[in-house]
């Protein structure tokens, strides 16, 4: 019985994880472009910019934020941050 469920295991396909698409990270020319626009927004504009990246890193699921997200909501909290 051991041997026959050893390899029945072993002819089960192996689970795998989701194909991940290579993740679309900003350069540090789209950072020091994105930083150079926001900053000559409104606080009203650049408040809506970090609300609606705040929306899109929410985790829903197992959905995780892209990092190309993660860098926009964290240059919004930044500019907003200085003008505090």
């Amino acid at each position: 019985m051991g041997e026959q469920m050893a390899n029945m295991i072993i002819s089960l396909p192996m689970a795998r994880r989701p194909g991940r698409e290579k993740a679309e990270i900003l350069s540090e020319e789209d950072l020091k472009q994105l930083r150079h626009n926001l900053a000559h927004l409104s606080p009203g504009a650049v408040r809506e910019c970090y609300d609606q990246a705040y929306r899109d890193c929410r985790l829903v699921y197992s959905k995780l934020p892209t990092p190309k997200q993660m860098q926009t909501l964290v240059q919004a909290w930044r500019q907003l941050w200085k003008w505090q």
